[in-house]
């Protein structure tokens, strides 16, 4: 009996050890993405989750649903709201976000994975910085393109469908954290896809206006 608890016991340990790792991936993951779409979305939306108690967040994170948090988040995600739809406008708010939603993931994925060793959170910070950094990418260089169409409609869809994207995706890297994997893995690959034909397409527009001149 003690040889089968000790077996039991160590197998316990065993796949403890493996799903912590892969809650870290998920959420490094999930708000790695949403924080690139909308940060100020991502962090009101995890806050009132936590504050409204929909679901438990870990203990690093707890702290986003404080007032103060909250009152900052939330004003600046309704700032962010208005400025995102606006051609050209929403060009600039992207560029100077550049230098803050892919440092800001990456700090919230070292504090949720506040449980894991220090090279697990470490790498969770580069990895939600480097997804945040692509989906932010994406996001601006569809924009650019979207911004040479005369009519606005395609810029308030797109702006419409990241804000849904980016508090969805927060709910699902705490909630779900191994399905939000595969997802993101997704979101990645077609943002690749979407990048490589977007540069495509400035390239050639460049050319047309070079040798037009």
């Amino acid at each position: 009996m003690p040889i089968e608890r000790c077996a039991r016991s160590a197998s316990s340990f065993a796949i403890i050890n493996l799903v912590n790792p892969l809650q870290t991936l998920g959420l490094a993951l999930g708000a790695g993405f949403s924080s690139g779409l909308n940060l100020y979305a991502t962090v009101a939306t995890l806050g009132l989750l936590q504050r409204f108690g929909v679901l438990r967040l870990p203990p690093g994170l707890q702290a986003l649903a404080h007032p103060w948090v909250l009152g900052i988040a939330i004003t600046l995600y309704l700032l962010e709201f208005f400025a995102d739809k606006i051609p050209y406008i929403d060009t600039v708010w992207d560029a100077i976000h550049t230098f803050i939603r892919p440092p800001a993931a990456a700090l919230l994925a070292y504090a949720a994975a506040g449980a894991a060793p220090p090279e697990w959170r470490w790498g969770a910070a580069l990895v939600a910085g480097g997804v945040a950094l692509t989906s932010h990418g994406t996001k601006a260089s569809a924009r650019a393109a979207v911004n040479a169409s005369p009519e606005p409609f395609s810029n308030w869809i797109l702006s419409f469908g990241e804000d849904v994207l980016a508090v969805w995706l927060a709910w699902m890297a705490t909630a779900h954290p191994f399905a939000t994997t595969i997802i993101v893995a997704a979101l990645l690959a077609l943002s690749a896809f979407l990048l490589y034909h977007l540069f495509r397409f400035a390239r050639r527009a460049f050319r047309q206006i070079f040798s037009a001149g």
